[in-house]
């Protein structure tokens, strides 16, 4: 009797995340030097296409902002996450960045603090909780 083989699953990776922006350089600003994200690429590719890529520290996923590439209105993402090992140290270092961030807050799957960009993209930075 022949064993049928399971098919090998393809892996399937977010990578890239588009955030709708009004400004580009003042959103690149804000992710950069407050928020403490990577700028990784910074292309002009002509008159009406700009594309800059933005990641945060350690992660595999990126953010891009920029002009020409979706039509979101500038601040319409809610629920970005991001995750954190301590987030004590991470509250404390977007508040020292100049991040309105607001207070640690509790819940049984974690631990949290929020923000959003100057246009009013809101994201979550979450502190797992240890598991036994």
């Amino acid at each position: 009797m022949d064993v049928e083989e399971e098919p090998e699953l393809m892996d399937w990776k977010i990578e890239l995340i588009a955030v709708p922006v009004s400004g580009v350089d003042r959103a690149k600003a804000f992710y950069v030097e407050k928020v403490g994200f990577n700028a990784d690429h910074d292309h002009q590719v002509n008159e009406r296409l700009r594309f800059v890529q933005l990641t945060p520290p350690g992660s595999a996923c990126s953010i891009s902002i920029g002009t020409g590439f979706t039509q979101m209105k500038p601040g319409s993402i809610e629920g970005l996450q991001m995750v954190v090992p301590d987030i004590e140290k991470a509250h404390t270092e977007l508040a020292e960045r100049g991040v309105a961030v607001s207070e640690i807050e509790d819940m049984p799957w974690g631990r949290f603090v929020y923000f959003s960009d100057p246009d009013g993209n809101r994201w979550a930075v979450q502190e797992v909780p240890k598991r036994n």
